[in-house]
């Protein structure tokens, strides 16, 4: 159990590293990030946990905002597996 915890961390936190950097490169492209490269490749891959952000998201957000969205359930997420690997840990110590 506490293997499949950590994969799903390390998963998540992928998810979330390459948000960062599609962020990144959308502030460091001027404006001209649809014509990167590393750009398309980094929102082929954040497509999935974005298209899940706005199924859950509720209609009054713009779509604008749906990547942080993503990031911030993905930081939600993140918190919780780590809480409860720690509790499969302490489980495993008595």
């Amino acid at each position: 159990m506490l293997s499949l915890v950590l994969m799903l961390k390390a998963l998540v936190e992928f998810a979330g590293l390459l948000l960062v950097g599609q962020g990144l490169v959308y502030i460091l492209s001027f404006g001209k990030h649809e014509g990167n490269a590393i750009y398309r490749f980094m929102r082929f891959l954040t497509s999935p946990v974005v298209r899940v952000s706005r199924m859950l998201a509720p209609q009054f957000v713009v779509d604008k905002h749906v990547p942080a969205l993503a990031f911030f359930l993905l930081f939600m997420i993140w918190v919780a597996l780590i809480i409860f690997k720690f509790s499969l840990l302490l489980e495993a110590q008595q």
